[in-house]
C-alpha cells in the first residue's frame, strides 16, 4: 500500500515509493504458488467465476487511467520555477522573506495534514483524498497568479502541504484494483508514470523558460491549466470498493457475524430452549474490537524495534530522509543567491529526476548481505552526501551546484528502494502500509523541529548557506555513527564466523512471521498470532 524533488518541483511531485511497498520475490512466488488456493476459497459454487475473469479487462482500464491520472497529475511546467518566481521582480519577495517566513510553513502543513490524510485516505477509500488533493493543486497556482502578500504565499505553502500529505492515496489506491499477484507490477506502472509526469513537466517548463522567452506568470498559467485537467480526471476516477483497513474491518466483520448468526438459526432450529440469552452480544463486539485490524497492528509495530534489520532502515528512513527533504526545500534558493540569472531549473529537475530513477533501477539488482553490510553501504552513501552538501554550499560555480545536487538525489535514491524492500520484505502488506506511515511521520516531526531551529524567524533565522554547512554537519555526524554501528556488526560477524557459528547477525531472529498469504482476507494481519488465534476464529458461536 509505497513516495522526492525540490522545494517546488521533484521534492513535492515524486517520492511516492515511499509509503509503497513493492512484493519481495519470495513473497511474490508465495502468492503465486497459493493463488489457486485463494480463487478456492473465495469463489463459492453458487458464485459462478471470480469478478476479475467475469470482467478481466475493467481493472486494467481502470490502472491505466490511474497511471494517467498520475503522468497528467505530475505536469505543472512552472513548479521547478516558484522559488524564482516568488524573487522575481514580478512577485519581489526578499530572499530573507522566502527563507525564514514562507518556506518553513511547508513543513508544518505536511507535519499536521500527514495523520489524517493516512487515516482519511483509507476510511474515504482513496478517491476523495486525490480530489481533495488536485483542488489544493489549483488553489496553489492560483495564489501564485493572483497573489501578491506574504500571508497569501504562506498560505500557499499550506497547501502544499496538503498535497504533499495526500500522495499516499494515489499510492495506495492502485492497490486496490487488482489482486494482490499484481501489486508489484501494477506499483512499478504507478511509479513509471509519476516520474515520467515529472521529467516532462521540468522539461516542458525550461524549455518554455529558455526558447519560448514566457514570464513566470504566463508559466503559471499553464500550470494551472494542467492541473485543473487533473482535477476532472481526478473526479472520473472509478471508486474502489475496499480499503487496506476500515472497510476491510467492516467487511469481515460483516461476515462474521452472518456466519454467527447463520449457525445459531441452525441450533434454534435443532433445539429452539437451547438458545442462551442476548446477554453475549457485548462481549461478542469486545471480542471483535480486541481482534481487530487496525488494534492488532499497532500492538505489533512494538515487535519492530526487536528485529535489528527493521530499526535500521526504519531509522535511516527517518533521519536521511529529513536531512534529503530540508535540502531540497531549500536548494532553489541556494542557486537564486549562487546565480539568479539565466535559470535552468527545470532542466536541472529532469536531469535529477532520470538519474533518480536509473538508481533505483540498478538497486534492484544489488546482492549482497544486506545483514552484514547494510551500515556500511548506508555509511559510505551518507559520507558521499555529506561531502557533496560541503561543496554544494560552499562553491560559487552554479552548474558545480546543479550537478552536486543532481548526485546528492540520486544517491538517496539508490537506498530508496533497498530500505523499502528490507522493511516490507518481512511484514504484510497492511502492518508495512503503518511501518511506513509512522516513519514518515516521525520524519516530518524532526523536519519541523530544526526547521523551527534554523529556518524560522523565530528561531535562528539562518540565512541558506549558514543551512547547507549545518545540514553537512548533520549529515556527518550520521555518517560517524553508521560507521561504528557496522564496525560493530562486521567485527561481531567475523568474531562468530571464527568459534564456527553463523552469529546472531547472519540470519536474525524475525519478529513476524512470512507475509500473510493472499487468500486470507479473513484471517487475522498481524503476524504475530499463533496458530491458537487462528483456530479461535472457529470458535466464534462458544464465545458468543
Amino acid at each position: 500500500m509505497v513516495v522526492d524533488g525540490t522545494a517546488k518541483s521533484g521534492d513535492r511531485s515524486e517520492d511516492e515509493e515511499e509509503l509503497k511497498m513493492p512484493a519481495s520475490e519470495d513473497t511474490e512466488a508465495q502468492v503465486d504458488s497459493e493463488m489457486p488456493v485463494y480463487s478456492s476459497e473465495l469463489q463459492l459454487p453458487s458464485e459462478g467465476p471470480p469478478k476479475e475473469a467475469q470482467e478481466p479487462r475493467k481493472w486494467k482500464w481502470s490502472v491505466i487511467f490511474l497511471c494517467f491520472y498520475g503522468f497528467m497529475g505530475s505536469i505543472k511546467p512552472g513548479e521547478p520555477f516558484i522559488t524564482p518566481n516568488l524573487l522575481s521582480p514580478e512577485k519581489n519577495f526578499t530572499r530573507e522573506q522566502v527563507t525564514n517566513e514562507i518556506t518553513p510553513v511547508l513543513t508544518y502543513s505536511y507535519m499536521a495534514v500527514l495523520v489524517p490524510a493516512f487515516l482519511l485516505t483509507d476510511l474515504l477509500r482513496y478517491k476523495p483524498v486525490l480530489i481533495i488533493q488536485s483542488i489544493s493543486h489549483v488553489v496553489i497556482w492560483i495564489i501564485l497568479l493572483l497573489g501578491t502578500t506574504l500571508l497569501q504565499m504562506q498560505f500557499m505553502e499550506f497547501f502544499y502541504g496538503i498535497t504533499m500529505a495526500c500522495r499516499v492515496a494515489y499510492s495506495s489506491y492502485i492497490f486496490s484494483l487488482v489482486t494482490p499477484v499484481l501489486y508489484q507490477r501494477v506499483a512499478g506502472y504507478s511509479r513509471t508514470s509519476v516520474l515520467l509526469g515529472v521529467f516532462t513537466s521540468s522539461v516542458l517548463g525550461q524549455l518554455c523558460l529558455s526558447l519560448g522567452n514566457i514570464s513566470y506568470y504566463t508559466l503559471s498559467t499553464v500550470s494551472l491549466g494542467f492541473v485543473i485537467f487533473g482535477l476532472l480526471l481526478s473526479m472520473c476516477l472509478p471508486w474502489p470498493k475496499r480499503s487496506l483497513f476500515f472497510n476491510r474491518m467492516q467487511s469481515q466483520a460483516q461476515k462474521e457475524l452472518a456466519t454467527v448468526d447463520a449457525a445459531e438459526s441452525e441450533l434454534d432450529n435443532i433445539n429452539p430452549k437451547s438458545s442462551g440469552p442476548p446477554t453475549a452480544a457485548p462481549f461478542c463486539s469486545v471480542s471483535h474490537w480486541k481482534d481487530s485490524v487496525f488494534l492488532q497492528m499497532l500492538l505489533e509495530v512494538r515487535n519492530i524495534v526487536k528485529n535489528p534489520n527493521l530499526r535500521l532502515w526504519s531509522l535511516w528512513w527517518v533521519f536521511n530522509s529529513t536531512g534529503y527533504y530540508l535540502v531540497l526545500f531549500y536548494v532553489h534558493i541556494l542557486w537564486n543567491q549562487v546565480h539568479s540569472t539565466n535559470v535552468y531549473n527545470g532542466g536541472v529537475e529532469a536531469a535529477s529526476t532520470l538519474l533518480s530513477a536509473m538508481m533505483s533501477f540498478i538497486a534492484g539488482f544489488v546482492k549482497i548481505r544486506w545483514n552484514v553490510w547494510s551500515e556500511l553501504v548506508i555509511g559510505i552513501i551518507t559520507a558521499l552526501q555529506a561531502g557533496l552538501l560541503l561543496l554544494m554550499g560552499t562553491t560559487g560555480n552554479i552548474w558545480v551546484c546543479y550537478m552536486t545536487y543532481v548526485l546528492f538525489r540520486g544517491f538517496y535514491q539508490f537506498l530508496v528502494p533497498i530500505a523499502t524492500f528490507q522493511i516490507a520484505s518481512s511484514l504484510t502488506k497492511e502492518l508495512c502500509a503503518l511501518v511506513f506511515g509512522i516513519n514518515t511521520f516521525l520524519g516530518t516531526i524532526l523536519k519541523s523541529i530544526i526547521s523551527l531551529i534554523i529556518s524560522d524567524k523565530r528561531g535562528l533565522a539562518l540565512d541558506v548557506k549558514a543551512q547547507f554547512y549545518l545540514y553537512f554537519i548533520y549529515f556527518t555526524l550520521l555518517t560517524v555513527v553508521y560507521f561504528v554501528c557496522a564496525a560493530v556488526v562486521i567485527t561481531r560477524h567475523y568474531r562468530n564466523q571464527q568459534r564456527g557459528g553463523n552469529g546472531p547477525s547472519e540470519q536474525p531472529v524475525p519478529t513476524e512471521l512470512p507475509p500473510m498469504a493472499a487468500h486470507s482476507e479473513a484471517e487475522p494481519l498481524s503476524n504475530s498470532k499463533s496458530a491458537k488465534d487462528q483456530e479461535g476464529q472457529l470458535d466464534i458461536l462458544s464465545r458468543c
